[in-house]
């Protein structure tokens, strides 16, 4: 039994006729007899009697309205429910985003824009690996990096530029490179995350860009330990410059290499593919990128 024959049942009753139902369904008589001959042959009873000028109900006919009725205000509650869901700011988010970002800002820009929209709740996880969106149950990410999934969609928020850097006392104490090739002389202090395990340092020339590999006495996956390393002196680390920025303008860490440094990935808002992105989704992203951008400096140097 299909839940539409009963809904077409229920409105040959209100309407009164077949030709009646038929035109409100954009459909022809014929098919309108049909369906409601099906619905009858599958419950084994007579449901209307019909003549060419009046059409009865049967006593079968009358018990079946009741929950037909039920059946076709179901859909109608459940499609008004849904039509406004699109644009609607409520409901539910759960995200993922890279841990330095997620301290830095997310956390917070996420946060307000739960306040400016009460019925609305996210449930934000921190983590540097690339989610599966779709089977994380996932509506939006923000990753560094790049984007080899076609089945999703990538929207560009600012790029974010690595650096070298290391702090007074250990330049004091073991000597400033000059060139990045020297870094092989030094403690290189590990980010552990990526796929090369952070042995691998990417730096530019007039040729294009190479790596230098280096090694040294400690290696993590977590931002906040490596910034304390290197706070302490115990070395030189390779890391986004976010990471580090508020340290470099006080002073307490050394920008080693301001022009060399090859590396600089993009930060995307990354989604399932959808004609129709729900407005949260493409409201949350845009507060994201304008909070992104109100500190471009921490991400990449000024062009002026």
């Amino acid at each position: 039994m299909q839940a539409d024959d009963l809904i077409l049942f229920s409105q040959v009753i209100e309407l009164g006729s077949f030709s009646k139902a038929a035109e409100a369904n954009n459909l022809t008589n014929s098919v309108v007899s049909k369906r409601i001959a099906r619905l009858e042959a599958e419950l084994g009873v007579q449901l209307l009697y019909r003549t060419t000028r009046k059409l009865t109900v049967t006593e079968a006919g009358n018990l079946l309205a009741v929950g037909a009725k039920n059946v076709e205000q179901a859909k109608a509650d459940a499609l008004a429910k849904v039509s406004g869901l699109g644009d609607a700011i409520s409901g539910h988010i759960k995200m993922s985003v890279p841990t330095i970002s997620g301290d830095l800002l997310l956390a917070d820009a996420v946060a307000e824009f739960c306040n400016l929209h009460p019925g609305l709740s996210v449930d934000m996880s921190l983590d540097n690996k690339f989610v599966d969106l779709i089977s994380g149950g996932y509506d939006l990410i923000i990753r560094t990096g790049y984007l080899d999934d076609s089945s999703l969609i990538a929207r560009h928020i600012i790029d974010s530029q690595w650096v070298v850097c290391a702090s007074p006392d250990y330049l004091k104490r073991h000597g400033q490179p000059k060139q990045p090739n020297e870094l092989k002389q030094h403690n290189c202090l590990k980010y552990a995350y990526q796929a090369s395990g952070g042995n691998e340092w990417e730096f530019k020339s007039a040729s294009g860009h190479y790596f230098v590999k280096v090694n040294g006495s400690f290696s993590t996956n977590n931002a906040t330990a490596l910034r304390k390393a290197v706070l302490g002196g115990h070395g030189i680390v390779y890391v986004p410059r976010c990471l580090i920025y508020e340290d470099i303008c006080k002073g307490d860490l050394i920008d080693v290499f301001p022009k060399l440094v090859g590396k600089k990935l993009g930060v995307y808002a990354v989604y399932p593919y959808t004609k129709h992105p729900p407005k949260k989704i493409k409201m949350l992203i845009e507060h994201i990128k304008q909070r992104y951008l109100a500190i471009s400096e921490y991400f990449i140097e000024p062009t002026s």
